[in-house]
């Protein structure tokens, strides 16, 4: 009844548009639209390095609550995930710290590469456009940007002036979990002052899932343990094997997934025609579960208690032991009814960052240079990770400054390009029960250039980049890293249609902190982590090849990629155990990784105000560490097969996307297989026009997940505790004016 509800606002909408409105100029034209990547300073005529934008319509059906959900399903693309609140991007089987996240071409600032479940606080309903590019980036963006970077441009520092005021709105509601979503953006001018203000909030409820929340392999693995116990357990371990056995065999349901973000920006700027200055300031607040996570919290205390409990068992008898074991079981059933009333039985995170962005441009700032851009960010990160009581179980914050200059310099020697330098200084800590890492210090400088020289058969892209990297932990030495990066890469039309490109690219990253100084428990990710200060640097030659071909009703696109790694840094399972979590120990190997992703799309008929337009695409990734044993490394994604439609007639639009995931079985020590599944999409739309003006209405239903499928995804460290969301049904309004 509640989603219901919450459509009537909608609804409302609707029928007052559908009263004074009238059907929405749709251009039906057969054509592509070329798109120029806004965050690399030679991409006004392409790029050697793959790259994707999702902006205008495209994005506004893919959009998503998380980023990593947003982009997911784009060929070599996938989705970390850790319930419906928290989504990291894994581009090229890469993720974590080699996948840089950036607002406005400044970093996030958040901890999200610090562990899985902890959130991207840049919210992709107020994106202009998202940008991704595929592969090493680290000559722009420095060594955290080794397997690729993905920047939402969210323009909350305006550089221009608006003509009047413009703006849009995103109001929907979702039967699933009873999920209510709005975002409002406006921006406009008086005189040579640009502003822009924004909001968001969404909300949810548990989300519903087909089957249970543990997978089969799951619990087939667990019911192969249980028959290895010893057989002469005490009666209390066997009451606790029963209430656990229950709580993992909740059906249709993932509990503690609930979620509520809210957050919004201001900003302004003094615009001129040589460029202009401004600032703009931005807070989130946001609170949700962390699903499945949470077993070894529970098994740790028990655990705990337990041996506790055998010590006084021993000295005080058996009158004792059952006065204990009533008083365990009245506690049980007092936990039982905290669950009864939702979230009160699962842990929380309860998340705060406010953030300043300054930006300035300037043209012809000097001779022989045609460009100035100089931006900062400032943040303040903290986030709280409650357990069920209530109680402050580990406290994370993350203060952190950013800042780049960049120069774009004429034609010298024949080569255009960029030079620029970059710094950062990040304050991490983490206090409390799941303090897995001493606060560590981090400073980092960059200096770097890249250039783009115009051939009559072909175009030549290089750069080079030096990079510094120090670590000062609270505890333990200091850690200095330096690095080097450089590439070269060739753009070759053949003819109008078709474009190959070819780039060779050598790249290095610094170990981050937590994968030096780790060590302590780290229940969300189930495991023991243990770090290594004598990490060296990760290293990487990258070779990738690109064919582009784009004509009048057809475009196409297909990458080959293969990255050597020497040192590739990633968490071994040792076999070990420590307070009954097994031990994840950072540590280095070579690595190659290899694949391809294509994607196409054709106009197979069109009328005068309506065509249709079919596209598909595929993915695979492939990876071997260069060790004895197991040599797949942890999360690899799976291969994908997609396909999908575009009917538009008038002001009435259909979408249908379909991907099936495979089976993945690569799977690394202690990773079970994770089953393939298929995903189903379809969203209707229907636009409305106001007379006499540019506002344009967008009403629309769409379905996701329409085959109820038990959707795991191998790159998420919960995958066999948390599935993704089940059947959902959104409807919501879209308008812009």
């Amino acid at each position: 009844m509640r989603f219901f509800a919450m459509l009537l606002p909608v609804a409302a909408a609707c029928l007052s548009l559908a009263a004074f409105g009238e059907e929405a100029p749709r251009d039906q034209a057969p054509s592509f639209e070329e798109i120029i990547v806004l965050g690399h300073p030679l991409s006004g005529d392409g790029l050697a390095q793959p790259a994707e934008v999702l902006l205008g319509e495209e994005l506004e059906r893919k959009i998503f609550g998380n980023i990593g959900a947003t982009l997911g399903n784009e060929p070599g693309i996938h989705n970390s995930t850790y319930g419906a609140a928290v989504g990291q991007p894994v581009i090229h089987g890469l993720s974590g710290p080699r996948v840089r996240i950036m607002q406005d071409r400044i970093d996030s600032m958040d901890v999200a590469v610090s562990s899985g479940d902890h959130a991207v606080t840049v919210d992709p309903y107020i994106a202009d456009r998202v940008e991704v590019f595929k592969g090493s980036s680290t000559l722009l963006y420095g060594s955290g940007a080794i397997g690729g970077v993905v920047d939402i441009h969210t323009g909350r520092v305006p550089n221009s002036l608006a003509e009047g005021i413009d703006g849009k709105l995103h109001l929907s509601a979702a039967d699933n979990g009873d999920a209510a979503n709005g975002a409002l953006r406006l921006d406009g001018s008086l005189g040579g002052f640009a502003w822009h203000l924004d909001g968001f909030s969404r909300k949810a409820d548990d989300y519903e899932i087909s089957g249970f929340a543990e997978s089969a392999a799951l619990h087939a693995l667990e019911e192969a343990e249980e028959d290895e116990h010893d057989e002469h357990e005490d009666e209390h371990e066997d009451e606790h094997e029963e209430h656990e056995d229950e709580e993992e065999a909740v059906e249709g349901l993932v509990a503690g997934s609930a979620l509520d973000f809210k957050g919004g920006g201001a900003g302004f700027s003094f615009v001129s025609d040589r460029g202009f200055i401004g600032m703009a300031v931005s807070k989130l607040d946001a609170e949700y579960g962390i699903p499945g996570g949470h077993h070894h919290h529970e098994d740790h205390d028990h655990d705990e208690e337990h041996e506790e409990h055998e010590g006084e068992e021993e000295h005080e008898g058996e009158e004792e032991h059952e006065g204990e074991e009533e008083h365990e079981g009245e506690e049980e059933h007092e936990g039982e009814e905290e669950e009864d009333h939702g979230e009160e039985g699962n842990p929380l995170i309860d998340l705060r960052q406010t953030r300043l962005d300054f930006e300035a441009a300037l043209r012809d700032p000097l001779p022989g240079f045609a460009n100035l851009n100089l931006r900062l960010g400032v943040n303040d990160y903290r986030h709280e990770e409650l357990e069920a009581s209530g109680e402050i179980g580990t406290l994370f914050e993350n203060d952190a400054w950013e800042a780049r200059a960049e120069m774009t310099h004429n034609e010298a020697a024949g080569w255009r390009g960029a030079l620029g330098a970059q710094l950062l200084s990040r304050s991490f800590s983490v206090l409390g029960e799941e303090a897995f890492t001493p606060p560590v210090e981090t400073d980092s400088f960059g200096l770097f250039w890249v250039g783009e020289r115009s051939f009559s058969a072909f175009d030549l892209e290089s750069g080079v980049r030096f990079d510094r990297v120090r670590h000062d932990p609270a505890e333990g030495d200091r850690q200095s890293f330096s690095g080097l990066s450089a590439s070269l890469g060739a753009v070759l039309p053949f003819d109008e249609s078709w474009t190959a490109t070819l780039l060779a690219d050598y790249s290095s990253r610094a170990p981050r902190g937590e994968e030096l100084f780790s060590d302590g428990p780290h229940f969300a990710t189930q495991s023991f982590d243990v770090g290594d200060p004598g990490l060296s640097e990760e290293r990487a030659l990258n070779l990738s090849g690109t064919l582009r071909g784009k004509g009048e009703l057809w475009h196409g696109i297909a990458t080959f990629y293969y990255t050597r790694f020497s040192d590739f840094i990633y968490q071994m399972a040792t076999g070990e155990e420590m307070e009954e979590l097994p031990v994840l120990l950072a540590t280095q190997a070579d690595a190659t990784f290899w694949g391809m992703d294509a994607e196409a799309a054709v106009i197979v008929a069109a009328g005068e105000r309506w065509q249709l337009r079919l596209r598909g695409q595929f993915d695979f990734v492939s990876a071997q560490l260069d060790r004895a044993g197991n040599d797949n490394p942890p999360r690899l994604p799976p291969s994908r097969l997609g396909f999908g439609a575009t009917f538009g007639a008038g002001p009435f639009s259909a979408n249908l996307d379909y991907i099936r995931a495979f089976k993945q079985n690569d799977a690394a020590d202690l990773e079970l297989p994770t089953d393939g599944y298929d995903d189903l999409r379809i969203q209707l739309a229907w636009d409305l026009a106001f007379e006499g003006s540019d506002a344009v209405a967008s009403l629309y239903l769409q379905g996701r997940n329409l085959t109820d499928d038990a959707q795991r995804r191998h790159s998420s460290i919960v995958k066999d505790r948390v599935p993704e969301p089940g059947r959902t049904l959104e409807a919501g309004l879209r308008l812009s004016f």
